[in-house]
């Protein structure tokens, strides 16, 4: 059974409200502790993408790896970053951190992923920024836009997971419908739905948690 959104609101509002103060923009973050749920099995293991409907309230990064015409028109769309596949060539390890580092999502075209696999995926691996393939014929502004509002959920080590539902001058009803957003993605993936949601938490950067009561 979903979450009551006006219950999201209250604690939103709360959490919003006490931790505000920061000399700068905090990221709201809602935290979902799981019941039941051994991260280690099958079952456990999550990896999912979701787009957040209202958006995340800052800029990604969205870099983009491809050729021709489909590099271009990423550049005319505002990749933050687009690397040809003779630049990729030449790219180190210290230099393939950087871009781990500076970019949020890595669009690849399908045929340079085992390159990029390569070159790249021993930096973005441990960072948790798998490449995204990404057809020849794809419309690669739709896909950055896409990119540009989405985040991962996954579990880790825990029977936890915490993800950034967008940033504390956005409205508490957006961020509900962010939030919204992430628990009906975890209801249809998790084995018994919302019977294996605990608690539900939110809290600013450097504020404090708020639980969803």
């Amino acid at each position: 059974m979903p979450v009551d959104p006006e219950k999201l609101k209250v604690a939103l509002s709360k959490a919003l409200d006490m931790g505000k103060g920061r000399k700068f923009k905090q990221t709201v973050e809602m935290v979902v502790v799981l019941r039941d749920i051994d991260p280690k099995s099958q079952a456990g293991k999550l990896r999912e993408t979701v787009v957040l409907p209202k958006g995340r309230g800052r800029r990604q990064n969205i870099c983009v790896v491809a050729d021709g015409e489909l590099a271009e028109k990423a550049k005319a769309a505002g990749a933050f970053m687009v690397i040809s596949s003779s630049e990729l060539q030449s790219i180190g390890k210290k230099q393939a951190k950087k871009i781990a580092d500076t970019c949020d999502w890595v669009l690849v075209r399908t045929d340079l992923m085992a390159q990029v696999g390569r070159v790249l995926g021993p930096a973005l691996g441990p960072r948790g920024k798998p490449p995204v393939p990404m057809p020849p014929s794809a419309d690669v502004s739709a896909l950055i836009r896409r990119y540009e509002n989405s985040v991962v959920v996954r579990t880790k080590e825990q029977p936890q997971l915490s993800v950034a539902i967008g940033t504390e001058d956005m409205s508490v009803e957006d961020l509900t419908a962010n939030a919204s957003s992430v628990l009906a993605l975890l209801e249809s993936k998790l084995p018994a739905g919302m019977g294996n949601i605990d608690r539900i938490l939110f809290k600013t950067t450097m504020g404090p948690t708020v639980e969803v009561l």
